[in-house]
């Protein structure tokens, strides 16, 4: 199998994702945010951890160099930020913070991978959403956010456009509430069965990157469940 790269491996939706494609039997390279985190796997032993600071481009074409004959099938870019805020009360800062959580983290691996997707005749990228972005009664409130997750539906389009007939898509999952443990505690009263467990996400992109799944082409999932 070919290998995948996961970013944001050590959140609560990463840790799902690695462990249930590490089953599946993909090798993968993870990437955390600190050095708190680099052992967190060393049990499964096809998963290679590194810091790597997604938001620096440096930081991430060494990542990639030093993995450079690693015949990657897909980048699953995980690694991404919440801020609540009105128009009114979003600052500069915020929307900074925000690109660069939400935006800048999956650029950074997507501009070096799309040059080595296109020499290897193929390649994925999976992005994660929001319906904030999609839908603006939900971001009015979170308007930062929104607004960030937005360039990731454009960022796929784009990376869509170029890849036609090179065999290389973005696929963008749009979770609503995930089931997370830092989901529950920050909402300890809500109906946490309405949320859309992490197994499940983990679960549908292993299905999209199976045989069927590379199938796909500008694939915009939404994934709901009941809230």
């Amino acid at each position: 199998m070919k290998t995948i790269v996961i970013t944001g491996a050590s959140g609560g939706l990463g840790q799902d994702v690695v462990a249930y494609l590490h089953n599946q039997g993909y090798p993968i390279l993870a990437t955390v945010g600190s050095d708190n985190h680099k052992n967190l796997f060393d049990q499964l032993p096809n998963v290679q951890t590194r810091v790597v600071n997604v938001v620096d481009e440096k930081s991430v074409v060494e990542f990639l160099d030093g993995n450079p004959s690693t015949d990657i099938q897909a980048a699953i870019l995980l690694v991404g930020g919440f801020a609540m805020g009105t128009i009114q009360e979003t600052t500069v800062d915020l929307l900074q913070n925000m690109f660069e959580l939400n935006f800048l983290s999956a650029f950074n691996f997507i501009k070096p991978l799309m040059t080595r997707f296109e020499q290897q005749n193929g390649g994925q990228f999976i992005l994660i959403g929001s319906r904030p972005a999609l839908q603006p009664t939900d971001g009015k409130n979170m308007v930062a956010y929104a607004l960030s997750k937005s360039l990731v539906f454009e960022l796929a389009n784009l990376i869509n456009a170029q890849g036609k007939g090179k065999n290389i898509t973005a696929s963008v999952i749009v979770p609503s509430t995930i089931d997370t443990p830092t989901n529950r505690t920050a909402m300890p009263d809500a109906d946490a069965s309405r949320w859309v467990p992490a197994t499940n996400i983990a679960e549908l992109i292993a299905f999209m990157l199976n045989d069927t799944g590379r199938m796909m082409r500008e694939t915009v999932i939404k994934l709901y469940n009941q809230s």
